[in-house]
């Protein structure tokens, strides 16, 4: 346990911020999750938005934003080229 004063609020902090990295990962993983299961234009679009905020704020890294982004945007543009092509 830590003594000092400065030792104990790091210590808090370093939980708040854990807290708060697992709800935003969270939060991408359901986005990403509802956007793949529908392959909706709006969830496609709030999908991105979500995991481009993650990636601004650094929840997540910015490259892993970007992967995750195209993934998504790859499987929206198949799925309405297999609806149209239907």
């Amino acid at each position: 346990m830590a003594h000092l004063k400065s030792a104990i609020k790091r210590a808090e902090r370093s939980e708040e911020l854990a807290k708060m990295n697992k709800a935003y990962k969270t939060k991408v993983k359901r986005a990403i999750k509802d956007a793949l299961g529908s392959l909706t234009a709006e969830s496609t679009k709030s999908a991105i938005s979500v995991i481009d905020k993650a990636g601004t704020k650094g929840f997540i890294h910015k490259n892993a934003a970007r992967r995750q982004k195209s993934r998504v945007a790859r499987k929206a543009n198949a799925a309405q080229a297999a609806k149209s092509q239907a």
